[in-house]
């Protein structure tokens, strides 16, 4: 570690600037370039202000401080820090540095709540030499493509699934009926069809969660929060969101498909299925149901208990439901199995992460 070298951040950056705003009339979800704000992508636009490669870091809020990396044409707003490397270093090393850096704890140093360019820019980093660098990002980026790809693949499977869904039980293409539904089929509601385990939640506050050991997921309405010591479910369920963000633009309700052992706040509702239903056929059922008129609240959303169990639904017999599990439990199965293996991959990752970037770990002794 000889030749590595402490530099303050802005002198390894080409770039270090934030983005502009950008009117929400012009963010939808049809546009051609990402928008990109503090925790990712807010939408898409038909224009772009940046067109390279960089590390995008969120400013204020919750996401303060959160680093990815990002190649491409986006529109970076103002709730995003845009860095770019120099001459001297690689962008993508720098993103992977970055996010070893808890940069959300310098937020306090700011006159101005959250993470400041200035503030952000006097930082101190270890810069090996380019040639470390790239070996380094070379190692990281192996396992952030696969794990991209694997993610890709599930996309493409769910998306095939849905369509399947569609295919049989919205427009019946399978079937032949003189009348609108196929025979022994009923219009029901969702409260005929799913089991709601909500009783059995028990939130936990961060400081909780901040003595515990880092074992097991904790979710909330949207999405994975922390990791704890301990689970109250093992097995496949449905998590659908009760409040906060529980719809996205279009009004289809926020969904996580879970399996294995975790652990779950009040946020969400937790699902199984009955009269035929399967997990993965509700999850599917749920994908392409608009949910927008149940929705409850005007500073906060809610999807309530009773609200939900009144969705229309359509019942197939019991028959038809198995002889369609047959076909998209091997493509679930496939989607888990691809979700435990990202895991796996992201864990080794984070393993090497900071060994790499405190140069505890030589470069030239890991072959993946």
């Amino acid at each position: 570690m000889d030749d590595w070298k402490q530099v303050e951040l802005s002198n390894a950056c080409s770039r270090l600037s934030s983005g502009k705003n950008i009117s929400a009339k012009h963010v939808t979800n049809e546009g051609i370039y990402p928008v990109y704000g503090g925790n990712g992508i807010r939408g898409y636009t038909d224009t772009y202000n940046f067109k390279s490669e960089c590390a995008i870091i969120g400013r204020q809020g919750a996401y303060c401080g959160n680093v990815r990396y990002f190649s491409g044409k986006a529109y970076m707003t103002e709730h995003a820090v845009v860095i770019c490397g120099n001459k001297n270093s690689n962008t993508r090393f720098l993103a992977y540095l970055l996010s070893t850096m808890q940069l959300g704890r310098l937020s306090g140093q700011s006159a101005q709540p959250g993470l400041s360019v200035k503030t952000l820019g006097q930082q101190v980093i270890n810069l090996p030499p380019l040639k470390v660098q790239n070996a380094i990002t070379d190692i990281l980026a192996k396992l952030d493509d696969k794990i991209e790809v694997n993610e890709s693949i599930n996309k493409n499977l769910e998306e095939q699934s849905k369509e399947l869904f569609k295919n049989w039980f919205i427009d019946f293409s399978p079937f032949t009926s003189d009348s609108n539904l196929p025979e022994n089929w009923r219009i029901g509601t969702v409260g005929d069809i799913v089991q709601l385990h909500d009783a059995k939640r028990i939130p936990l506050s961060g400081s909780e969660r901040d003595k515990m050991q880092k074992i097991y997921p904790y979710y909330g309405a949207t999405s994975l929060m922390d990791y704890v010591e301990n689970y109250l479910f093992d097995g496949i369920y449905l998590l659908l969101g009760e409040d906060g963000t529980v719809v996205d633009n279009l009004g289809f309700p926020i969904l996580q498909y879970i399996h294995g052992k975790f652990w779950v706040n009040n946020h969400a509702h937790i699902i199984t299925g009955k009269a035929g239903f399967s997990v993965e056929a509700l999850y599917l059922f749920f994908s392409l149901t608009n949910i927008k008129a149940i929705v409850t609240g005007a500073v906060q959303q809610k999807v309530s208990q009773q609200n939900l169990k009144k969705v229309p639904a359509i019942i197939p017999n019991e028959d038809v439901l198995r002889a369609f599990d047959k076909l998209i439990q091997p493509i679930f199965a496939q989607i888990r199995n691809l979700r435990d293996e990202n895991a796996r991959l992201a864990n080794l990752r984070d393993c090497l992460l900071p060994k790499l970037m405190s140069g505890e770990l030589n470069v030239s002794d890991i072959d993946l």
